[in-house]
C-alpha cells in the first residue's frame, strides 16, 4: 500500500473554489482503479493550507491508470488557479498489518 500525502496552499478567498474542486476530486478518486481511501483536512492553524490524504493500491495504479485520465485533467484545471504554489506531495509505503 502507498499513502500519499498532498499539502495544498490555497490562495488567500479561494476556499470555496478549492473546496468545490474537492468535492469533485472526492468522486473521481474513489472510482480510481487502486484508490483504497480519500480525506482531506484543513490546517487549523493555517486555513489555507489543506492536506489531501489518499491510500493507494499501488504506486502504479496511481502513475499509470489515474494520471492520465482525463477525469484527473479536468480536476487538476478546476483546482489548479486555486494554488498558491505547487502542491508538495510525498509517498510514503504502508506495511500491511496483520490482526
Amino acid at each position: 500500500m502507498i499513502l500519499e500525502i498532498a499539502q495544498i496552499d490555497v490562495k488567500p478567498g479561494m476556499e470555496a473554489e478549492f473546496e468545490a474542486g474537492i468535492a469533485k476530486a472526492s468522486v473521481i478518486f474513489k472510482a480510481a482503479k487502486g484508490c483504497r481511501s480519500f480525506a482531506v483536512r484543513r490546517s487549523i492553524e493555517k486555513p489555507q493550507r489543506y492536506r489531501l490524504h489518499i491510500e493507494w493500491e499501488t504506486l502504479e495504479n496511481h502513475t499509470v491508470d489515474f494520471t492520465g485520465s482525463q477525469a484527473w485533467k479536468d480536476y487538476r484545471a478546476m483546482v489548479s488557479p486555486c494554488f498558491e504554489a505547487p502542491p508538495s506531495v510525498e509517498h510514503t509505503e504502508l506495511a500491511l498489518q496483520a490482526f
